[in-house]
């Protein structure tokens, strides 16, 4: 059964405003900048891309929205022009937009076309679990997990450890969605992070502050954007109760159930979706993960989308 999807309001100024939560989706003044300020400079983006010792970068994000962190990341990753590892970018929703909807909200950033077309193209329908899309001969990955955020990540964190290099935290204020914000959500985040993960936030609420002290993360506290007075930003400290696996990424949880996924094939100069099996994924996360060069069973672009049954 589809998830309800969000219900939306639309301000004078065409800002989607959610209905669930009394909150606006970005700023209405200038979205844009407010995440590249918030979520990628919040977490040094893209310059720590240039010198990871790593083949692949993992960013998890805890509401997917409207996109728009997402596209702004990819944005950010296209344009570097040193050396970049693959990006998988693992976020969760639990109230879809519609994609009529989620148009209406991309159409307002012109910069963003070209990439918002390729989302819009392969969006998934509401259906809970996890929806993997491949942009970029796979070397962009985007699993949008559709369900409750709590339930994925301590699901994830049940079983693996030390994936994660950046965090997006950016569900709606606490105050309006506080178990976006929970302790055990945080405790979880940290779990699944590497020694040294960053995470960045619009907020910077005492709650939420002493929620990731507790959970092992470095918090400061700094200017927020426009009219906030703060925000918060940190890494993860914590780094001796976390045994991180080397061999164990995002794409390798195990399976409950394989899925067989449909494709449609284009020509070789066009992105394109290719006939494999890949295994379920917990409901609710999404997380961004770039690993060096397309995997084995990729030939040119796949777009995958996986639900659990």
């Amino acid at each position: 059964m589809p998830l309800q999807a969000a219900r939306l309001d639309w301000r004078e100024a065409g800002t989607p405003y959610s209905a669930e939560f009394s909150d606006v989706y970005y700023s209405a003044g200038d979205g844009l900048e407010e995440s590249r300020y918030t979520f990628l400079a919040g977490n040094r983006l893209p310059d720590r891309w240039r010198d990871h010792p790593d083949g692949h970068f993992c960013i998890a994000e805890t509401g997917f929205g409207t996109g728009l962190n997402f596209l702004l990341t990819w944005q950010a990753w296209r344009a570097l022009d040193a050396p970049r590892p693959a990006l998988h970018y693992l976020t969760v929703e639990r109230f879809p937009l519609r994609k009529a909807d989620l148009q209406r909200a991309l159409d307002a950033w012109p910069e963003l076309a070209p990439l918002a077309r390729l989302l819009l193209r392969d969006y998934p329908p509401g259906l809970p679990g996890c929806h993997r899309l491949l942009f970029d001969e796979g070397r962009v990955r985007l699993d949008l997990h559709l369900g409750d955020a709590q339930e994925v990540l301590g699901e994830l964190a049940g079983r693996h450890t030390g994936v994660v290099d950046a965090w997006y935290l950016d569900g709606f204020a606490p105050a309006r969605n506080a178990a976006m914000w929970s302790p055990s959500l945080l405790r979880a985040a940290a779990t699944l992070s590497r020694p040294g993960a960053t995470f960045a936030t619009f907020t910077a609420a005492g709650d939420v502050r002493r929620a990731l002290r507790a959970s092992g993360f470095e918090v400061s506290r700094v200017t927020g954007f426009g009219r906030k007075r703060e925000a918060l930003r940190g890494r993860f400290v914590a780094a001796g109760t976390i045994a991180h696996d080397d061999h164990i990424t995002p794409w390798d949880i195990p399976a409950r159930a394989p899925q067989a996924i449909a494709s449609r094939q284009t020509s070789q100069s066009e992105e394109r979706r290719v006939e494999k099996e890949c295994y379920a994924l917990p409901i609710g996360l999404v997380l961004i993960l770039v690993q060096e060069g397309a995997d084995a069973h990729t030939a040119g672009v796949e777009n995958a989308r996986v639900r659990l049954h």
